[in-house]
């Protein structure tokens, strides 16, 4: 196909991406390309482009210039050899998650923990990454290439800007299912207004969670948050006390059998460690908004109560299937999303845009067909 599409670049840290006529790409063995619909805009890309390098030097950026985009939604347009699963027509979220195939933990069956694991059109965790961050492009363009196996299948009710928005919670769908949530337990969401943490409030139907207790700052942000998820909701401004004095106070002096943290890098170290105070004996804290720095914790208590303390950073393609699954049962309900659609010539407005937002209800994106 020897055509030119228009794409998003950053040439360089700190400065706004260009528009450019780039050639399409050609889908290799074993992937796709994806004629993208949607792509979502997170709050932690001004970060990724401003000021990551500096923060995190470790998790290398792709080789610049590059087309970035976290979350992106659209069509299959053509497949490569050996793509037996996908055909051109499919609706489909590209989950950013890249395996190398062939480290031990991808053949394990544990490609998550791909000793190159990066996040498409974002960053990557080792120095290793750096590879399959400039050979699969993000999805701020017209078309990307992406692996296979990176595919969810969308249903006709679900939209390209519901569903760009499967990082984010898809992440909490993870850590849910990695600390075991279910009937009868008692979650806790520090930061349930947010961009992460409202996914709790939307998947407590679609999991069957009963007992969700959820913290913030804005009382007319959860207020708006409680009407979510069919009552299961107990919600708390920070403002108003220690939440963990609060969940004590609600739980009988029981405590909270899992603790989700999805505050930001930003965020007060005394928030979380009050969250693990808030624990039940067992209990299971996981942290995915990526709270940063070293934080003190009383690693007796850990010990004498059975805690268990786990970082979870991302979801795989098959737990994203899963949610595309719910959504068209109608079991998870995007519909409370705000969207905010920008076209491809204004990513630089989108991104500075999202600052002012609606909490977690406002959902920002790009959309390379819009006019």
């Amino acid at each position: 196909m020897s055509a030119t599409m228009r794409a998003a670049r950053m040439h360089a840290v700190g400065e706004p991406m260009k528009i450019e006529e780039l050639p399409v790409p050609e889908p290799g063995p074993g992937d796709v390309r994806v004629a993208v619909h949607a792509v979502n805009i997170v709050p932690n890309l001004a970060n990724i482009l401003n000021m990551w390098t500096t923060w995190f030097p470790h998790s290398p950026l792709p080789t610049l210039p590059a087309i970035f985009g976290l979350d992106p939604a659209g069509v299959v347009e053509a497949v490569g050899e050996g793509v037996q699963a996908f055909k051109p027509g499919d609706r489909v979220y590209v989950n950013p998650g890249r395996s190398c195939g062939s480290c031990r933990s991808c053949r394990g069956g544990d490609s998550i923990n791909c000793a190159s694991y990066a996040f498409a059109g974002y960053f990557g965790f080792s120095p290793t990454a750096v590879d399959l961050l400039d050979r699969y492009q993000g999805g701020l363009a017209e078309y990307m290439v992406a692996p296979a196996y990176s595919l969810v299948k969308l249903p006709d009710s679900l939209s390209f800007e519901s569903a760009a928005r499967f990082g984010y919670i898809g992440t909490m769908y993870s850590a849910l299912r990695k600390a075991e949530a279910g009937p009868g337990k008692t979650i806790l969401v520090n930061g349930i207004s947010g961009t992460l943490g409202i996914a709790a409030a939307l998947l407590a139907p679609a999991m069957g969670l009963t007992h969700v207790y959820g913290t913030g700052r804005d009382k007319a942000l959860l207020d708006q948050v409680a009407k979510l998820a069919g009552g299961r909701l107990h919600l708390h401004s920070l403002d108003d006390g220690p939440l963990d004095d609060w969940v004590r106070e609600e739980t009988d002096g029981y405590g909270a059998d899992i603790y989700i943290d999805a505050l930001g890098p930003g965020a007060p170290h005394e928030t979380f460690r009050a969250g693990m105070r808030a624990m039940a004996r067992g209990g299971i804290a996981v942290n995915i908004g990526a709270v940063a720095g070293d934080l003190p914790i009383d690693i007796h208590r850990m010990m004498d109560q059975q805690l268990r303390l786990i970082g979870s950073a991302w979801f795989t393609s098959a737990e994203g299937q899963t949610m595309a699954d719910m959504a068209g049962a109608g079991l998870l309900d995007l519909s409370p999303l705000e969207h905010h659609v920008y076209p491809l010539e204004q990513v630089n407005e989108a991104i500075s845009g999202i600052a002012v937002r609606n909490g977690g209800f406002s959902n920002f994106l790009i959309s390379p067909t819009a006019q």
